[in-house]
């Protein structure tokens, strides 16, 4: 029909495969013989399988061209299927709702893997164990916060923290801890250079660029110039 718009045809189910593949499902419909419907049907899979790029995974999931061809037929399309036939009621089914997990954290600054790690380094039996699982869980405390606050923690808190969330099976000796500088944080930021230090090496190389015949700007000057002109 000449001059047809789009909005007056057939609305098209299954938009990936196109207007063709529609009419071509609702013409195998019309087809009396169910072996030849079945043949038409098997013509047509591979046919999509060679012009539409929907289909580029269908080596993995074969059935998937088979599904949406009763999906394009309303599901009013008898023929042999090689797989199951998909029941209509798929469609109409809602996904079941995903739960947002809900857990309550105590220390929200730490993250609730730190609580996770505190509880394997509670079932550590080996007293050596168990105080280096503390003091890597130390820095870890430390590093966190620090990525999230621009103050700094103190190390008693840490101590106190850790005590707590443990119920009380892991803990440190807060001198100790300081003298030895046992929480220092695992991250250290990167130190930008100093600008003396940029000075400096660019003094150094000035002085060797003085130096150096090439950059010397008055080699014109030179009485032992042999290019120089006798009339100068």
């Amino acid at each position: 029909m000449i001059g047809e718009y789009n909005t007056q045809r057939e609305a098209i189910i299954l938009k990936e495969y196109g207007r063709n593949v529609q009419k071509l499902v609702n013409y195998i419909r019309t087809i009396p013989e169910k072996e030849k419907r079945t043949k038409m049907a098997t013509t047509l899979i591979e046919l999509i399988k060679q012009l539409a790029p929907v289909v580029k995974e269908a080596h993995e999931n074969p059935q998937r061209m088979w599904d949406d061809l009763y999906i394009i037929a309303d599901f009013n399309l008898d023929i042999d299927n090689p797989f199951t036939t998909p029941d209509r009621t798929i469609l109409f089914k809602k996904p079941r709702k995903m739960e947002y997990p809900q857990s309550n954290v105590r220390f929200k600054h730490y993250g609730k893997n730190v609580e996770r790690l505190i509880k394997e380094a509670v079932k550590k039996e080996d007293p050596q164990e168990r105080e280096e699982a503390t003091i890597y869980l130390g820095k870890l405390m430390k590093t966190f916060y620090s990525n999230w606050n621009k103050e700094t923690l103190d190390d008693s808190v840490i101590v106190k923290d850790l005590a707590s969330m443990s119920q009380g099976k892991l803990t440190l000796n807060l001198d100790k801890v300081r003298e030895d500088n046992l929480f220092e944080k695992l991250y250290r930021e990167k130190k930008n250079p100093r600008p003396s230090d940029n000075r400096e090496g660019g003094g150094r190389d000035n002085n060797r660029n003085r130096n150096n015949p090439r950059f010397n700007k008055n080699r014109r000057g030179n009485n032992n110039n042999p290019h120089r002109r006798r009339d100068q």
